[in-house]
């Protein structure tokens, strides 16, 4: 999947509004800790995360993808009445039916030929979105395609605590359900187009992706709760980004040295430590926000892309991997040139 008419017209990001910490919630589970004999604090010293965003009670996914939509069209600098193509890429969803996409696509007024459609992966999929919206692009079927992400969290913190501050709660089920509460919220879109409509916006090039679904069972989830064997998880994720690397270093002539930025998606501190060790990166090169963020899922990647412009840290002819593994398993690895 690689491109040559592929640019990013418009990029952003919205960080929810409420922080809840890891203290408060471990101060909320300390009966159970104190019952289990759990004496490590998980969440800070071992995942690295301190805190996460929360939204407010009534915000829904499409409300979230909504604003980060709005911000990436002003950013783009074009009306909505162009946008051939929504993609809307949230683990989170308003419904089973409608798509989130067709609730997003009326919210934003976009024109009844704007084809739009929901895609479900996991954490990788917004990076499936780009790719599917890229190759619209690039057959000139569309000028301009519109990817948007909104994560909601509140319920799954909410039924998760609940379960595991019951007294019957064992500490199987307590660390099976412990990767639940590193999860946050926030939202991300970007506006691609045909990249002579967009002169001196970042290229896309596209990417690789490679597939481990033997391991399909690792984390399992629904809307207020989800299931993890954190370790194989690791393991195997790592063993499936390995193979992917190589396939990026062969299509994209990949030498980690060359590379710029690495937009890793965001777990934990072990993750993103083994991701850097295994690859020989400079961790100078990896901006983290799951310390206070924690992981919103396929948001992720686009928010750490937003960041980084934001701070200033992507200069003109900046490569930048944008790394991104999702239970399942999957793995793709994609690259922009600022």
């Amino acid at each position: 999947m690689l491109f040559q008419h592929v640019a990013i017209a418009g990029l952003a990001h919205i960080d929810a509004p409420r922080q809840l910490t890891s203290a408060e919630i471990n101060a909320r589970l300390k009966p159970t800790l104190d019952r289990l004999g759990i004496k490590a604090n998980v969440l800070e010293d071992v995942a690295g995360i301190h805190a996460r965003r929360l939204w407010d009670d009534d915000v829904q996914a499409s409300d979230a993808a909504t604003l980060a939509g709005v911000k990436a069209l002003a950013d783009a600098g074009i009306d909505p009445s162009r946008i051939g193509l929504l993609v809307n890429t949230s683990v989170s969803r308003d419904y089973l039916e409608p798509s989130t996409a067709s609730i997003v696509s009326g919210n934003l007024g976009l024109p009844d030929t704007c084809q739009n459609f929901d895609v479900a992966n996991a954490c990788l999929a917004f990076l499936n979105g780009m790719d599917i919206a890229s190759r619209m692009i690039e057959r000139g079927e569309i000028d301009y395609a519109l990817i948007v992400d909104g994560e909601t969290a509140n319920l799954a913190y909410e039924k998760t605590i609940e379960r595991m501050t019951r007294p019957d709660a064992t500490e199987e089920e307590f660390r099976n359900e412990m990767a639940t509460l590193t999860l946050g919220c926030g939202a991300a879109a970007m506006v691609l187009a045909r990249a002579e409509l967009a002169p001196g916006a970042p290229r896309y090039r596209g990417g690789v992706t490679r597939a481990a679904t033997q391991w399909n069972t690792l984390c399992r989830g629904n809307l207020d709760r989800m299931v993890t064997d954190t370790k194989m998880l690791l393991t195997e994720g790592l063993k499936l980004a390995q193979k992917t690397f190589i396939a990026a270093k062969q299509a994209l002539g990949w030498a980690v040295d060359e590379m710029d930025e690495f937009v890793i998606h965001q777990v934990s501190k072990v993750h993103t430590q083994a991701f850097i060790q295994a690859f020989g990166i400079d961790p100078k090169k990896v901006l983290t926000i799951f310390g206070e963020h924690g992981n919103i899922g396929p948001a992720s990647v686009p928010i750490v892309l937003s960041k980084l412009r934001e701070m200033g840290r992507l200069k003109k002819g900046d490569r930048v991997a944008l790394l991104g593994i999702g239970s399942g398993l999957n793995c793709s690895m994609a690259e922009v040139v600022w």
